[in-house]
Formats: structure tokens, C-alpha cells, sequence
């Protein structure tokens, strides 16, 4: 008589099907807005980009607003006293947004390395930058 073979039994993969109700998960797009002086025309701006962004982010069925970031009446040559702007870019560390949209790169930083700083960490956490001028 031979020797009797172990058989291995793998089990078959349940496949499940979405229902068509169920939704993929949304976008969590954060935006960020700046003005750099306090005059009354920039405070305008400033209102008006905020509007702009609420509206864009709320047009898209894919995604969910993860918040507006301002910083009012700062300058963009260095990003040690944006508030907003720090707070933001540890919102996205944190896994809490997925996606950036600002106006311009002149609005996200003027330095370049600040700018080129910022992107390349975002980067290393898979969220990407839109600049709409850009």
C-alpha cells in the first residue's frame, strides 16, 4: 500500500457585491486661502475666496469639505506665522485630508523652498496640491 498525500482544502473567497446604494468613500478636500494685507479690497478678496472654495469643494458630489484655511493679513514669504496654514498641513499629517486646493502657488508659499518643502511631504502622504492658476 503507497503512502497516503495530505490534500490542502482552500477554502473558496466570498464575493460580495456593492449594492448600488453604497457609496464609495468622498475626498476629504481641504482649501486654502490667503491675503496678505489688511486693506478693505483685500478684506473683500479674502471673504470672496472663502465663498469660492465652500462653493467649488460643495460642487463636487466626490467630495466632503474637510475645512476652509485663511490666514488674513499675513504675508506668504514665510510660513512660521501662518496660523492656518500650519494647522492645515497638520490636519493632512494626520490623515484627515486628502486632497489641497488653493488659487495660486504665490497663495500656498512665495519661498520656493517653503513651497517645495511643503509639496514634498504632502506628497509622502499621498495628497495631492491643485493650484487653479497653475
Amino acid at each position: 500500500m503507497a503512502a497516503s498525500k495530505s490534500v490542502i482544502v482552500i477554502p473558496a473567497r466570498k464575493h460580495v457585491l456593492k449594492s448600488q446604494d453604497e457609496e464609495k468613500p468622498k475626498l476629504r478636500v481641504a482649501a486654502y486661502c490667503r491675503v496678505s494685507t489688511d486693506s478693505d479690497e483685500q478684506a473683500t478678496s479674502y471673504e470672496t475666496q472663502i465663498e469660492h472654495y465652500t462653493a467649488y469643494i460643495q460642487g463636487h458630489p466626490d467630495w466632503v469639505l474637510a475645512g476652509i484655511f485663511a490666514d488674513d493679513g499675513i504675508p506668504g514669504t514665510n510660513t512660521k506665522k501662518r496660523e492656518e496654514f500650519n494647522r492645515m498641513i497638520n490636519e493632512c499629517m494626520a490623515g484627515n485630508i486628502d486632497m489641497i486646493i488653493t488659487k495660486s502657488i504665490s497663495r500656498f508659499a512665495r519661498n520656493t523652498l517653503d513651497c517645495l518643502k511643503y509639496i514634498r511631504q504632502l506628497k509622502d502622504k499621498n495628497i495631492p496640491v491643485y493650484f487653479e492658476k497653475e
